[in-house]
């Protein structure tokens, strides 16, 4: 062994030997400078950390530039099957909106593989194949405005993460932080063709943090870091080694005006202090920074110490630097103005003002901000809840997109539930957005504004597999996705899919509003609204159809197909004659009143009874956050010391009534003639409603109030105030043996069966408590009660009890689980059956109802959505009494046929959308009404 070592060490020596010789000679060679290696510059991954880092200072967000070439998305999840949707009406988003093809669509490792006609050989068993049979394929639907999962819906204490109130200025907040996993709202959302949302956080602080880009979908990790698009690399210390590649986007949420002032009991002014104070300590940071990297690019990175940076401040001196998409809470003129004058003292853009209501009427202000005037992000109709958005008008993202303006329609969820973001941009389009904006407004434009248009936002090869089909028009009222994709997988299970025609599949024609937006503008925002008074005989002719309300129904009187409709004559607001000129148009039926008389072309439209709304505060309130517009809310007899004085009264609405309110006044220019509207209230309370006249300019008036008392309310439910038990027996108590004074009275006429009671309630544990009740009262009284349940989020479940103890309910059209107590719905579709077609298949009687007071002009469309919904299984005469003749049978309204409101609609080209109402018959008031 030792032999053998010596004869292997000798080898080595000699092998050092002959290689030693030729590195001596080129150390020699080098030292003469004979010879010289070629210069190669370091590779960037050895570039000097500090150099690295003050070089992406500079650097602009946005994908690297090969991100296109990709072949997988870096969402993708393995198991994934490719999908060949064939034979779709495809909207790209391309060319501002207006570019539409008719082709297929191949999905595959979550990308958008093609956009053409292909053939399925080349996968062979693994390709899923979706024949759309003809119908439009849109991108997902992107919320540029969410607190989804920040403010998860139920809404349980603890669960409320979308705002702080430590402070005014919160850059380092960030959303991401409260993100709830287990919100019933993804899977809702979802279901409306929302695939995006950007969640912000919430609008008590003047910055309230850092936002997040989401996919709705699940994930096999169930993380909020799962759900996260593009996350920015600060969030876990993830910059790429390779400095080449861009930055990616990050977000903030910023406020003015009213919310914040209102939590810190602030003003304006120190609102605005505090953004200037917040900019100038990033302005301050930011310069440090750039003095040392500038000594550092010279060379001298010996004794600079650390980098000039604070976690708490950095994600603002990225705003300065322009890495930070700003998203900024923003209504009135006043504070628009102070936030364009802080983006060019501070020089930062901005990217887009969210609600804005008076972003239409200062279109010059908003030119001015630095950069490039921003986006403005809006509701549809939701207006006049504070002072702040009483300018608020429909006809806002059509004037700001003539303007020259980024519009978009965002939910505020869980404010407006997002998965009806799509009915903001039908609304938008119905009121003269036009339709390649409207429906750009919740895709592409909002991915480019999100800073997320390279990969979501658009039908385009290498862009991400986020797509909905839909069953009819995405604008169309009603439509609903037929299948959803999220990074190309299907996120719905078996749909429910209504049968509609293939007309629905055409573009909706809607009504000319030209007029009514010019007078906007004129007016300042508030243009004039109250109706006026036409000649006593009117003619309106090229009438399609005619329905009236008969014996508590409503029916068909006249209906015609011809080119030429037919005529409808009125005089004092009463029909008198219905049919074809020949037999209206005659001296027998105008008399001698030629000269006095008035003709109307409806062209194709129809007259039909006037709708009922119910439900929010209705003609008790001028704006809602305001207490001093308002009549204000009762007292609560099981939580609060009521004064003596009131001992054994009962409060009624008809005392506190409101006339000329504008959203009363929107709402008869809607054909929502009638208000019926209880006592405001929290918790348990008991009180009489009222039913009144939307168009009335005051209680003196003739046929203002139409009902003084209607129906008892009270409410049952889950809040601040005693157990649900306790209410009951309450309510018991209230019922068998009544008090005395006023309250008793009506309690007993509750009793009796002489008048309705209408309970407010949503819990089916509650409704089935109280059908218990019913029938407790019924055998001690032995009477029969009149019961309606309202809201009732969970009646369908009890349908078959409720039709055989005859309680009708009154339901919002669009089911929410806002809290525990409501969170059984039918979501209706393409989820399950929608909760009023379950609940008429067992006999109840059901009517529509709403939750805030700027809804009731909408409840036209509610009636026609829910028509849509439920399969063809209403008529439209069934449609109609939906919002009509069952809520009022409901409330205790008693209303004779021939003295019920009508109300005339112009054709608006397409039965999806309601009519634009051109005036009101009114028998009560003896005229008709004009706008």
């Amino acid at each position: 062994m030792e032999k053998g070592y010596v004869v292997f060490a000798r080898a080595n020596q000699s092998r050092v030997q002959r290689l030693l010789i030729p590195l001596l000679l080129l150390i020699a060679l080098l030292s003469l400078g004979i010879f010289k290696l070629p210069h190669h510059s370091p590779p960037a991954s050895y570039e000097p950390a500090i150099l690295k880092h003050c070089r992406s200072l500079k650097q602009a967000p946005g994908p690297p530039p090969n991100f296109h070439k990709r072949k997988q998305s870096d969402r993708f999840a393995s198991g994934t099957k490719p999908t060949l949707i064939k034979n779709a009406k495809i909207w790209t988003g391309r060319n501002n909106g207006t570019h539409i093809l008719h082709g297929d669509i191949l999905l595959d490792k979550g990308l958008i593989m093609g956009v053409g006609h292909f053939g399925t050989a080349s996968y062979g068993n693994d390709l899923t194949v979706i024949n759309a049979g003809g119908r439009w394929v849109s991108p997902g639907i992107v919320d540029i405005h969410s607190h989804l999962g920040d403010a998860p819906s139920p809404a349980l204490d603890g669960a409320e993460d979308d705002n702080s109130i430590k402070g005014t200025i919160l850059p380092w907040m960030r959303s991401l932080d409260g993100l709830n996993t287990h919100d019933d709202s993804y899977a809702l959302s979802i279901s409306g063709g929302v695939t995006t949302s950007l969640v912000l956080p919430g609008s008590a602080d003047a910055i309230g943090g850092q936002a997040y880009v989401i996919k709705l979908r699940k994930t096999t990790e169930r993380s909020p870091s799962s759900m996260l698009l593009e996350p920015p690399y600060q969030i876990n210390a993830s910059d790429p080694w390779d400095s080449s590649i861009p930055p990616r986007w990050r977000h903030m949420k910023h406020a003015c005006g009213e919310n914040p002032s209102s939590v810190y009991s602030a003003t304006r002014m120190d609102t605005m202090w505090a953004f200037r104070q917040a900019y100038n300590k990033a302005k301050h940071i930011m310069k440090q920074q750039d003095e040392y990297c500038s000594k550092a690019e010279t060379g001298n990175i010996r004794d600079l110490g650390d980098f000039p940076e604070d976690l708490q401040w950095e994600s603002l001196v990225d705003v300065l630097r322009g890495k930070v998409k700003v998203n900024i809470h923003c209504y009135e003129a006043v504070d628009l103005g102070g936030v364009v004058r802080l983006s060019n003292e501070f020089q930062f853009p901005i990217a887009a003002f969210h609600h804005a209501s008076e972003t239409y009427l200062t279109p010059e202000l908003l030119k001015r901000a630095y950069g490039k005037p921003p986006a403005i992000a809006l509701f549809a109709t939701n207006a006049r809840y504070k002072r702040e958005s009483y300018r608020g008008s429909e006809f806002a993202p059509r004037i700001l997109a003539e303007n020259g303006f980024t519009v978009l329609m965002k939910s505020d969820h869980p404010v407006l539930d997002s998965r009806h973001l799509l009915y903001e941009a039908q609304q938008a389009y119905y009121y003269g957005l036009p339709e390649n904006l409207a429906l750009a407004a919740i895709t592409s434009n909002s991915a480019e504004i999100m800073g997320m248009g390279h990969r979501i936002g658009y039908i385009k090869k290498g862009w991400d597999a986020d797509l909905v089909i839909w069953d009819s028009h995405p604008l169309a009222l009603g439509a609903t996705p037929v299948q959803v994709f999220i990074d190309g997988i299907p996120q719905l299970q078996s749909p429910y899919v209504s049968d509609k025609p293939p007309t629905f599949q055409k573009s909706p024609k809607v009504p000319n509003f030209d007029k009514e937006a010019q007078l906007t503008l004129d007016y300042d925002g508030l243009p004039p609204l109250n109706p006026v008074k036409a000649a006593k005989l009117m003619i309106f002719t090229n009438v399609s159809n005619v329905f009236v309300r008969s014996s508590g129904t409503v029916k068909s009187i006249y209906s015609t197909t011809a080119r030429v409709g037919g005529v409808v004559v009125s005089r004092n607001g009463r029909l008198l004659c219905t049919g074809n000129q020949s037999a209206c148009l005659t001296d027998a039926v105008l008399g001698s009143e030629v000269d006095y008389q008035l003709v109307v072309d409806l062209k194709g439209g129809s007259i039909e009874p006037a709708l009922t709304s119910y439900g929010a505060p209705l003609g008790l309130e001028h704006i809602n956050q305001e207490p001093s517009t308002n009549d204000g809310f009762v007292f609560e007899p099981l939580s609060q010391h009521i004064p003596k004085i009131l001992g054994g009264s009962i409060v009624r609405a008809v005392d506190g009534l409101l006339f000329d309110t504008r959203d009363s006044l929107y709402a008869y220019r809607a054909g929502v003639t009638t208000g019926i509207t209880a006592p405001s209230h929290y918790g348990f309370f008991f009180g009489l409603g009222t039913a009144f006249s939307t168009g009335a300019s005051h209680r003196l008036e003739s046929g203002s109030v139409l009902q003084e008392v209607t129906a008892l309310h009270t409410a049952i439910g889950f809040d601040d105030t005693p157990s649900v038990s306790t209410q009951i027996a309450t309510l018991r108590k209230l019922l068998i043996t009544p008090p005395q004074g006023s309250a008793g009275i009506w309690f007993k006429k509750v009793s009796e069966g002489s008048l309705t009671l209408v309970v407010e309630t949503h819990s089916a544990d509650v409704i089935a408590t109280l059908l218990v009740l019913k029938a407790e009262i019924e055998t001690a009284k032995g009477t029969t009660i009149k019961l309606t349940i309202s809201g009732a989020n969970e009646a369908h479940l009890l349908a078959e009890y409720l039709g055989e103890a005859n309680v009708g309910v009154l339901v919002y059209p669009r089911p929410f689980p806002t809290t525990w107590d409501r969170r059984r719905i039918a979501p209706g579709p393409p989820l399950s059956l929608n909760a009023v077609q379950q609940l008429i298949a067992h006999n109840v009687t059901v009517g529509l109802m709403i939750a805030e007071v700027w809804e009731a002009r909408n409840l036209p469309f509610d009636v026609a959505w829910t028509s849509l919904d439920v399969n063809g299984t209403l008529g439209k005469e069934e449609a109609i009494a939906l919002g009509s003749v069952n809520v009022e049978k409901l409330l205790g309204v008693k209303v004779e046929a021939q003295d019920a409101d009508l109300v005339a609609r112009g054709y608006s080209g397409d039965s999806l959308f309601p009519g634009k109402v051109v005036g009101v018959l009114s028998p009560r008031k003896g005229v008709v009404e004009f706008f």
